[in-house]
This record gives C-alpha cells, structure tokens and sequence, in this order.
C-alpha cells in the first residue's frame, strides 16, 4: 500500500492511499473510521486528481453525519450491554 497524501479537513483526517489498482480514501474521525476504496478503471484518467474531486462539499457533510450515526450506534450497542 502507498501513501499518496494526506487532505487537510478541519473536521476529518483524510489520507489517499494507493493499492492493487485502486485509490484508497480513508476519512477518520476519533476513533471511527470510513474507508471508500475507487478503482482506478473507473476514472476518466486513472489519477490521483480525480480522486480528489470526489470530496466536494456534499461527500464530505455526509461522511461527517455517518460518523455522528457511527457514534451514536456505538454508544447505544456500549449502553444495551452495560459496558460504559
């Protein structure tokens, strides 16, 4: 696995990673984490740019409130078996 860049965000850690024909994005907020693997065939161009335009405004606020469900189905599964 390469490492291609790590994306600045205020809210999430974004690293591009690059492995066995496919780009790797993996978004972490906390201790949860969100992996979105594109294949390179599915690019116009097959490069990392490309990638890139996939975190507009409307991917990222989504990612962002699935790490609010993410948490909150973790707290609640903590709170049914009186682990917290």
């Amino acid at each position: 696995m390469r490492h291609v860049a790590d994306i600045p965000h205020p809210a999430v850690k974004i690293t591009l990673l690059a492995w066995n024909g496919k780009f790797l994005l993996k978004l972490e907020q906390g201790n949860l984490e969100q992996t979105y693997k594109v294949a390179e065939l599915d690019l116009l161009t097959g490069t990392d740019a490309e990638v890139r335009e996939l975190l507009d405004e409307e991917f990222l606020a989504g990612a962002i409130e699935r790490f609010q469900a993410m948490r909150a189905d973790l707290q609640a599964a903590f709170d049914r078996h009186e682990l917290r």
